[in-house]
């Protein structure tokens, strides 16, 4: 398997674990009897429960553009430095993001979010 296919693979375990913060935050904030509920009439979220959704919609847009490319790029026969490159700034940058999303730091967040951009657009034009 290549690397760019190594680092989907590992950024959807990312997913899966971010997900699994983010319901275990669920619980600890609402309880487990309102969240395995209908979730019609929950209180107020904590403020890491409303981090920990923010940062699972954010890695699920991020792969939102990264899966296509990266597949794309295995079908097209495509790997290449700057493809292996860009998989590994994507993934890394993304376990970055998540940490520093989830521990509340400002001003950071962005340059790691941004770093894993460069990645994906490094492998968009390797395709182009």
């Amino acid at each position: 398997m290549t690397i760019e296919l190594t680092m989907l693979v590992y950024s959807v375990g990312l997913l899966v674990i971010v997900i699994a913060i983010q319901a275990t935050a669920g619980i600890l904030a609402q309880g487990l009897p309102a969240m395995a509920g209908s979730r019609d009439n929950l209180g107020e979220p904590s403020p890491f429960q409303s981090r920990s959704k923010r940062v699972a919609e954010n890695h699920k847009e991020g792969l939102l553009l990264f899966a296509p490319l990266v597949l794309a790029a295995s079908a097209a026969g495509v790997s290449t430095e700057m493809t292996a490159l860009g998989a590994q700034l994507f993934f890394y940058s993304r376990i970055a993001h998540a940490v520093i999303y989830l521990a509340g730091w400002s001003w950071i967040r962005p340059l790691a979010w941004a770093i894993g951009l460069v990645g994906t657009l490094m492998i968009l034009f390797a395709l182009l």
